[in-house]
Order: C-alpha cells, then structure tokens, then sequence
C-alpha cells in the first residue's frame, strides 16, 4: 500500500512539474533554481531538452551522494528519473501558452507554485528529486549547518547567473518563482505536520 501511495505521489508530483514548467516558465524564458535552473539555461541556449538535461546533471552529484551518503541517493533517484521523462513528454503543451496569453509575472508565480506543489507532494512521501539540492544536503551536512539556506544560496546563485547568461531572462520574474516554489513547498510540508498532529496545529494561537 505504501509502495502505491509513493507511486502515485511520484507521478501526480511529476506532472504538476512539468505543467509548470512547460505551461509557464519555458514559454516565457523564465528560470527555476536548482539543476532545473541549470537545465533551463542549457535549453534556452542550446534548444537541449530540458528533462534530458537535468538528468545528465545530476549523475555526477547522484554519484558523489552513492560514495558519501547513500540514504540521498535512494531518496532521490526515482524522483529524478521519472520527473525528468514526464517533463520531456509534456513539452508539447507549450504551445497552449500562446492561447493562454498569461503575462510574465503571472506566469513566473504560477508556475513556482504548480513545481512547489509537485516538489511538496513527493517530499511527502520522502521522495527528492535530486540535482543540486543534494549538493545542497551534503555542503549542509558537512558545515552543519541548514541545509534551506544552502539551498536558497545556491538557487539564487543559478537564477542570477542565467539572467547574466541569457540577457532575455527576467531576474526579477526568476526570482519570484523561486520564491513561490520555496512558499509553497514550506506550505506543504507544514500542512502535512499539522494534519497528522492535528493538536498540534494551533499551537502559536
């Protein structure tokens, strides 16, 4: 049963990213952080796709985790191989962003919420998609010291160098969907502590 639930949380996950990313971000040039952010750069310069990408991207970091820590490995290895290959089969529905007609910064906060809630519904299940977040994990672990800093650190480093990059990226648009990812991933998590300690939930009230 649980093996069913992680499965059905991987895939649901899966397509509320790519639904962000291909109906919101890559029509409008807009950058995620993390290893997606290195992918999106990589395709808005190259026309590379983005889920075949992320996942040469990862490899090294997945196998720097297998020899250093290998609870990271397991966790997120699934998570980047299917959420890669769903991102790739919904690059069709790009073209609906043209009937759509949302204007950039609509589309950068809708589009960090849909990955935030595709991201936020596998790490419920204790699924991680990878890429530099494991980077992030490991610097974190090493420093003790918050590994959501590091990760804040590390995608603010990556948006800002594809706006540096690619002149057409919109910093500002970049950021705020790293921001709404963020929001939402915290909200999320939040909300399934508070659900399964219920008595927990008012708590600063």
């Amino acid at each position: 049963m649980e093996s069913a639930k992680k499965g059905f949380a991987l895939l649901a996950g899966s397509v509320f990213l790519a639904l962000g990313l291909n109906l919101f971000l890559i029509p409008q040039g807009l950058m995620e952080g993390g290893a997606l952010g290195i992918s999106l750069i990589v395709h808005y310069v190259t026309g590379t796709k983005v889920g075949l990408t992320f996942i040469l991207i990862s490899i090294p970091i997945f196998l720097l985790t297998w020899f250093v820590y290998r609870p990271f490995f397991y966790n997120g290895i699934h998570g980047m191989l299917i959420s890669a290959l769903v991102i790739d089969f919904f690059a069709p529905i790009r073209d609906m962003a043209v009937i759509l007609q949302v204007e950039p910064f609509t589309s950068s906060a809708l589009g960090g919420i849909l990955i935030g809630i595709g991201t936020g519904i596998m790490l419920r299940r204790g699924i991680s998609i990878g890429g530099t977040d494991l980077l992030a994990q490991l610097t974190a672990k090493g420093l003790q010291t918050n590994s959501g800093l590091i990760i804040l650190l590390f995608d603010t480093i990556i948006v800002t160098a594809g706006s540096l990059t690619v002149p057409a990226i919109s910093l500002v648009h970049s950021l705020i969907t790293v921001c709404s990812v963020g929001l939402t991933i915290s909200v999320i998590v939040s909300w399934k502590r508070n659900t399964a300690h219920p008595e927990k939930s008012f708590s600063r009230l």
